[in-house]
């Protein structure tokens, strides 16, 4: 988005087009029903569109970006409301049962899957490391440390620093 901001068009169309799955997981987390995501997604791509200028990029796009769409599937909720419609919708239904014609869920596994490996790597290397013995690889503190060759409590240390940098990084602030 920093790139959109610069007035890069192929990074704008890009930073648009991978956006989409984020804004349908937040519309989906918010109770909005299958047939109006698209809606939501529309009119938050719209309100990124006139808002682009306020993107901080010290700060996490996504976390930007879902907060705008929460706003929005907010608004179609509100929206179906003053229609009358009370259906209500379980938001665990949704994310653990996905629709069997819906491609975007594998989209957005694999777009998910990607940013997280794309994360791990950029951490410094003690923080990668331990990520990797301890969280990937599920190994005990024990294990971990005999293969690394550092402390026990150098590998918490830096697993509790990779954890906080990546919860930064894909929520924002702490």
């Amino acid at each position: 988005m920093a790139e959109a901001q610069a007035g890069d068009r192929r990074a704008y169309e890009r930073v648009l087009a991978e956006s989409v799955p984020l804004i349908r997981a937040a519309a989906r987390r918010q109770g909005v029903p299958i047939d109006h995501v698209d809606d939501v997604v529309q009119e938050t791509l719209l309100a990124v569109h006139r808002v682009r200028h306020t993107y901080d990029p010290a700060r996490s796009y996504d976390a930007w970006l879902s907060a705008i769409a929460s706003r929005r599937a907010v608004d179609a909720l509100r929206s179906q409301g003053r229609r009358g419609r009370r259906e209500l919708h379980d938001e665990h239904a949704f994310d653990t049962h996905a629709d069997v014609d819906d491609a975007t869920a594998s989209t957005e596994r694999e777009q998910d899957a990607r940013r997280l490996r794309e994360a791990i790597a950029a951490l410094p290397p003690g923080q990668r490391e331990a990520v990797e013995q301890l969280g990937l690889k599920e190994r005990s503190l024990a294990e971990a440390a005999a293969i690394t060759g550092r402390q026990s409590g150098a590998l918490k240390v830096n697993l509790h620093r990779a954890l906080k940098a990546l919860r930064t990084r894909f929520h924002g602030d702490p």
